[in-house]
């Protein structure tokens, strides 16, 4: 399932194919190799050179004083299959492949290329990053094998970054390095014909130095297996950090002809982030400050953040921003307050955030952040610490430092807005022990992602298991007794096929009553005037057949009407929920609110199958129309619980039925008043066409 990837950088010895002096990656990955610290051997193969490097160049593998286990294959792509193959019978086991064309976009000679180079690999076993990729560094191994020196200076650290743009790895790497960030690895993975994301991800997991992950993806080729490796990272503590292209057609297309990638659908990317604890990034910008609060390698046990500043201003600001990203800044305990009081000025309240002027030292700062670490209701700490350009009073950074002794509470610090940091500052925050945030935005947002990760970390993923339904359950009464025994209530009705039986069954369900047409070519009866609501008198349901059929034999004239359906009149909150099988990520579920207005609502929540009660309340606490279920002006509250239980329900339905069903729909689904139940009113399954 997994493929390693330690071969590309634990290799001992490396040939670089199209070595020249005058070609500028295959120079600056030879320099990178002897400049910093690479302790193996390094050849270099051009048949068309004697010399490179000021070292003697080779024709091919079967030159070379003896067999490479690591070929860099930096040649046009015409080319880039004849090299393998020579490398492959000389003992080749592992190969980087930097050329484009070989595997992305539409061209028949392109895909060709790729087929080709994936049928070798499976033929003979060879390893392959790339093609179309820029290369990856080992930071501990000293492998450089990306052609930029920039990137080449840092000492190791514990975050693997995996990327599938080669250039935009080495704008953020080289920006996160300046910041302070320390990798283990940094990848550019390209078309992924060989090893890919789920590899990279897997190997991360098995490797004790890595304690943290980001990926920059544009499309996910093996989604199974790069969920199996994302259900590693979670139970093995290791957070992964995301951003991921494809929030629109323009760019899901873009990431196509780029690397061949399937970028998905993106609300399936959400829920599969939702599902196995991926902090979904939303900038590249926040993704760097992100990954610096993780680097510390320290969770929450909840998401209740306390606020240390030196500015009114910073304070007003918090409170703006919290509420926009929905970030929990609880009020100080009585004794925190007390506590804060001798360390302020008389006219400061003492308060989360807190405004604490401009203390006398670090000392006293550190004191007010000793009180409020000790508080029960914080969970984790933010200090305002701006660190100023040459700043090299160092021994500052000891009172705050010693925090760190004293709690294992994530503690951070965080700038107002961003401005450049030198290396006088990044020291600072090296001495500090703390991460330095720019941005208030920026320091909310990542902290909601420790409380994310904090409450998912270690968890075990349930997958779906395989369907176990009938096809003869999906009709009639006993698709309804089906869905009744998964808590998915039905209102009372009766299927007739004339006026005369339609009036006798809304006398025997009880007036109002609502009618509803029943013919195949129209599955979204609204849409053509095809349901009548609140018919309160025999006449009104006479009257209502007739007007039904009027309308459907002015969209259709050939239309065939099957039959009405006479339903109880049900009043409550309206919601949809449906489920389908999403394409890329696989079984998902929706919920959301509006029932046949959702779409204009644009209200609505998924998540992958399966789903607890758990999970549901917390779809239902992301939806804005969360209100009207709560009991909106005056309004009785909503049966909540039968809400929970129906959605559940409806997952199990689909998932022991996807073998038949192609999409199952509620909407609208009813959920009365509190202890009243909900109230299935219009369900529609749809079958896999044969």
């Amino acid at each position: 399932m997994f493929r390693s990837p330690a071969p590309i950088f634990n290799a001992a010895s490396i040939a670089i194919v199209g070595a020249s002096d005058r070609a500028k990656w295959p120079s600056t990955i030879w320099s990178n190799l002897k400049d910093f610290g690479y302790s193996g051997t390094v050849y270099p193969i051009n048949p068309r050179r004697e010399e490179v490097f000021g070292v003697p160049c080779y024709p091919d593998f079967a030159s070379l004083p003896e067999p490479v286990e690591l070929g860099l294959v930096i040649v046009p792509a015409k080319a880039v299959q004849g090299v393998l193959e020579d490398g492959v019978k000389n003992g080749l086991k592992a190969a980087g492949v930097y050329a484009g064309h070989i595997g992305e976009g539409v061209d028949p000679e392109v895909i060709a290329r790729g087929d080709a180079l994936q049928a070798l690999c499976d033929e003979t076993g060879l390893l392959v990053g790339g093609p179309n990729c820029m290369g990856g560094i080992g930071y501990r191994e000293k492998s450089f094998l990306y052609p930029n020196a920039g990137l080449c200076h840092a000492a190791p650290g514990s975050v693997g970054a995996v990327f599938q743009s080669g250039g935009t790895m080495q704008f953020w790497v080289s920006t996160a390095l300046s910041r302070g960030m320390r990798f283990s690895y940094a990848v550019s993975t390209g078309n992924e014909l060989g090893l890919d994301l789920a590899d990279y991800i897997n190997f991360f997991v098995d490797d004790p130095e890595t304690k943290s992950i980001v990926l920059f993806i544009e499309g996910i080729r093996r989604v199974d297996v790069f969920k199996e490796a994302c259900a590693r990272a979670l139970a093995a503590n290791k957070p992964i950090l995301a951003i991921k292209t494809g929030r629109t057609q323009r760019s899901r297309d873009a990431a196509r002809s780029h690397t061949g990638a399937i970028g998905g659908d993106w609300a399936g990317f959400e829920a599969l982030c939702e599902r196995y604890g991926i902090i979904n990034c939303e900038s590249l910008d926040d993704m760097i400050e992100m990954a610096l609060v993780f680097q510390q390698d320290r969770l929450p046990k909840g998401p209740n953040i306390g606020f240390v500043t030196t500015s009114g201003g910073t304070v007003d600001l918090l409170y703006d921003y919290a509420e926009a990203e929905g970030a929990a800044m609880p009020a100080y305990g009585p004794e925190t307050v007390e506590g804060i009081r001798p360390h302020i000025p008389a006219e400061m309240t003492p308060k989360n955030p807190l405004d604490c002027g401009i203390p006398a030292g670090s000392q006293t700062l550190a004191d007010i952040c000793e009180v409020v670490l000790k508080d029960k209701s914080v969970d984790m700490l933010a200090l305002a610490a701006q660190i100023s350009p040459g700043r090299t009073d160092i021994g500052a950074a000891a009172p705050i430092k010693a925090l760190l002794d004293k709690t294992d509470m994530p503690i951070v610090g965080f700038g107002r807005m961003r401005y450049p940091m030198d290396e006088s500052g990044v020291e600072f925050q090296d001495q500090m022990g703390i991460p330095y945030i720019q941005g208030l935005v920026e320091t909310l947002r990542s902290l909601n992602a420790l409380a994310f990760y904090g409450a998912r970390a270690g968890d075990a993923v349930d997958l779906p298991e395989p369907p176990k339904g009938l096809a003869e359950n999906l009709e009639g009464t006993a698709f309804d007794a089906l869905l009744e025994s998964n808590n998915i209530t039905l209102p009372k009705s009766a299927l007739v096929k004339d006026a005369e039986a339609a009036v006798k069954a809304a006398k025997q369900i009880g007036f109002p009553v609502v009618l509803k047409v029943v013919a195949p070519a129209f599955s979204h009866k609204t849409e053509v005037g095809g349901v009548l609501v609140g018919l309160d008198t025999e006449n009104a349901v006479e009257e209502g057949v007739e007007t039904l059929a009027t309308r459907i034999h002015a969209v259709d004239a050939n239309a065939e009407i099957t039959g009405y359906l006479v339903q109880e009149m049900v009043s409550g909150v309206e919601m949809i929920m449906g489920c389908r099988e999403d394409p890329l990520y696989g079984p998902v579920i929706l919920l959301g609110t509006g029932g046949i207005l959702v779409e204009l609502m644009n209200d609505a929540v998924m998540r992958l199958l399966p789903v607890t009660k758990d999970n549901v309340r917390a779809m239902i606490d992301e939806l804005k129309g969360k209100k009207l279920l709560e009991g909106f002006r005056g309004a009785a509250p909503a049966d909540m619980d039968a809400l929970v239980s129906a959605v559940v329900g409806l997952g199990q339905v689909y998932l022991d039925h996807r073998h038949v069903l192609a999409d199952l729909e509620v909407n609208p689904l009813i959920v009365r008043p509190e202890g009243r139940g909900v109230a299935a009113v219009d369900v529609r399954p749809v079958l896999h066409e044969d």
